[in-house]
């Protein structure tokens, strides 16, 4: 087994997960890829593995369990984890009112269970060693409400509390927290979501990923992915929320 520092990334097995696997090899560290897509995972470590010459494993988990976090957590017991990137998440389109509630319950336990819980699992001994990194992948859904995605929006603004608050919190140990906001990005998100025509003006996974890693060595605690992306999210932020919400359900649906 390679003595180089490992790098866990959830939601693997494709979109943002996958563009951070890619970085983070051609950066020299082992990958261990984590998502329930077993098939997806192994393709995409036999082509990193194959072209940046470092260790990538597979482990195949659902993160909405704690069995499945379980799993992840067990596989990598004998890792040095130098790097947490929580990007597993996924959102939902529609009315509250008639949304799935075993549905939702996934979601608050994937997009806010298993970031928080994960790095609580991996936190420990990157500050005993001193250094480390974990990435939380939040949204520019994280500073507005949104009507039709109320809970994923909810639970984005979750992640970036809470990675705000670990970044100070662990930025004495040497240890840095980042809370990653991307706006729409060229993903499956809204395909899995239940609406694949909105936002249609889409970033790339990799320049969020080149935004992630700039913002890491500033020593951020939170960044917003592309400026018009900041832009809007900062009115949205200081918009009275009763033209602020009307508006976003507009935008979302447009």
């Amino acid at each position: 087994m390679s003595d180089r520092e490992w790098a866990v990334v959830t939601g693997a097995s494709g979109g943002l997960g996958k563009a951070f696997a890619a970085r983070l090899a051609h950066d020299g560290l082992n990958v261990v890829l984590a998502a329930r897509n077993t098939a997806a995972m192994q393709r995409t470590a036999a082509v990193l593995a194959s072209l940046h010459a470092v260790e990538v494993e597979v482990v195949g988990c659902d993160l909405t369990t704690a069995e499945g976090r379980t799993t992840l957590v067990a596989a990598t017991a004998d890792r040095e984890v130098g790097m947490l990137v929580n990007n597993a998440g996924f959102g939902t389109v529609g009315d509250f009112v008639t949304a799935d509630p075993d549905r939702m319950a996934e979601e608050i336990a994937l997009n806010c269970g298993a970031v928080a819980l994960l790095a609580r699992a991996y936190a420990p001994a990157m500050v005993a060693r001193g250094r480390g990194a974990i990435v939380n992948v939040a949204s520019t859904a994280a500073f507005q409400p949104l009507p039709s995605m109320a809970v994923y929006a909810a639970t984005k603004a979750f992640v970036l509390s809470l990675s705000q608050a670990l970044w100070h919190e662990l930025r004495p140990s040497g240890v840095s927290v980042l809370g990653l906001c991307p706006g729409a990005t060229d993903t499956h998100f809204f395909h899995a979501a239940g609406d694949n025509g909105v936002l249609t003006r889409r970033r790339t996974p990799e320049q969020v990923v080149d935004t992630c890693f700039d913002a890491l060595r500033k020593g951020k605690p939170s960044v917003i992915d592309g400026a018009l992306n900041a832009a809007l999210a900062m009115t949205a932020k200081v918009a009275p929320v009763t033209i602020a919400l009307p508006v976003s359900k507009r935008v979302l649906h447009t």
